[in-house]
C-alpha cells in the first residue's frame, strides 16, 4: 500500500530534493508540499504521514502540532529538523511528535521512518533518543519504574523500540491486539509518558530494554 506523506519545509531546494526522493520510491508518494504551516493547514489534503520542520516562518513546527491534531487527531507526524537541542527533542515529543529525525539522517532511514509512524511505532534516531533529558519521571523513580514493570510489559516495550506495531506485536506473542494495548497502557502509566516515541525515548536513555 502506497504511504501518502505532506510536507512542511520553507528551504525550497531542500523540499524540492526530498519530494523527489521520496517521489522516486513506488511505495511513497507526496501529495503536498508547502513552505509554511498556514498554507499546510489552509490548504492541505489528508495524508498518512507529515514531515514537519521546526524553523519555519509563520509558526513553528512544534507550535504546529496541536493545530494539526486538532485538524486530524489520528495524524502522524515526523519531524524533520537540523535542531538537535536537548529542548527542541523534548518539547517536540511533549507535544505530540510520533517521531524527530534529523536533516543530516541518511535518506533511507528517513523512508524507514516513515514506514514506522506509518505502521503504528515510533521514529527516534539512537541520536536523538538519547539526548531526551529524563523529564518524564524524577531521577529518584527511575528505580521504582524499572521493577515495576512485569516481565511481559518488558517484552513488549522492547519491541516497541524495535518500531513493531501492535497488531504484529499480538502476532509475534499470540494475544489479541486488545491485549497488547492494555499492556502499552499500564507501560505509559508505569514509565510516566504518553506516547511510543516518549516510551522508546525513555527506554533507551535508561536501558529498560
Amino acid at each position: 500500500m502506497e504511504i501518502t506523506i505532506g510536507l512542511v519545509e520553507d528551504h525550497s531546494e531542500f523540499r524540492q530534493s526530498l519530494v523527489f526522493l521520496i517521489s522516486s520510491f513506488t511505495d511513497y508518494q507526496v501529495v503536498w508540499s508547502l513552505g509554511s504551516v498556514k498554507e499546510a493547514l489552509d490548504n492541505q489534503d489528508p495524508v498518512d504521514v507529515i514531515l514537519l520542520d521546526i524553523n519555519l516562518p509563520d509558526i513553528s513546527g512544534i507550535e504546529a502540532l496541536p493545530l494539526f491534531r486538532k485538524k486530524n487527531p489520528e495524524q502522524k507526524i515526523v519531524m524533520l529538523t537540523i535542531q538537535d537541542d536537548e529542548e527542541s527533542i523534548l518539547n517536540a515529543i511533549k507535544a505530540g511528535a510520533d517521531g524527530y529525525i534529523l536533516k543530516k539522517t541518511s535518506p533511507q532511514k528517513i523512508l524507514e521512518a516513515i514506514r514506522q509512524v506509518y505502521e503504528g511505532g515510533a521514529a527516534l534516531t539512537p541520536m536523538v533518543a538519547k539526548q531526551v533529558l529524563a523529564m518524564f519521571t524524577p531521577p529518584k523513580a527511575k528505580a521504582d519504574t524499572h521493577s515495576s514493570l512485569t516481565p511481559r510489559e518488558t517484552e513488549i516495550l522492547d519491541l516497541i523500540t524495535q518500531g513493531i506495531t501492535t497488531v504484529m506485536i499480538a502476532e509475534k506473542l499470540f494475544i489479541s491486539p486488545q491485549t497488547v494495548r492494555n499492556h502499552i497502557k499500564n507501560i505509559y502509566e508505569k514509565l510516566q509518558v504518553h506516547s511510543k516515541s516518549q516510551a522508546v525515548a525513555k527506554a533507551l536513555k535508561e536501558r529498560i530494554v
